[in-house]
């Protein structure tokens, strides 16, 4: 299965819904990363990782076919 296809099948309600939180988390470090006032090294070190993680967690659940083992 060619990645285009994979990204258009339909995909399980799960990871439809996981790929909505992943979008939120990564949301969730971007505007820590970019909000006008400073703030700890720290907090914008866990926003980075916030963004990363919400990333992968996205693009993993995308990928997803519904009934592929079948």
């Amino acid at each position: 299965m060619k990645i285009n296809e994979r990204m258009n099948s339909p995909k399980p309600k799960f990871f439809h819904r996981l790929s909505k939180i992943g979008l939120g988390i990564a949301a969730i470090g971007g505007a820590l990363l970019g909000s006008p006032v400073v703030l700890p090294a720290l907090l914008i070190k866990i926003a980075g990782y916030l963004v990363v993680s919400g990333g992968i967690i996205s693009a993993v659940s995308e990928a997803t076919v519904k009934g592929e083992l079948d």
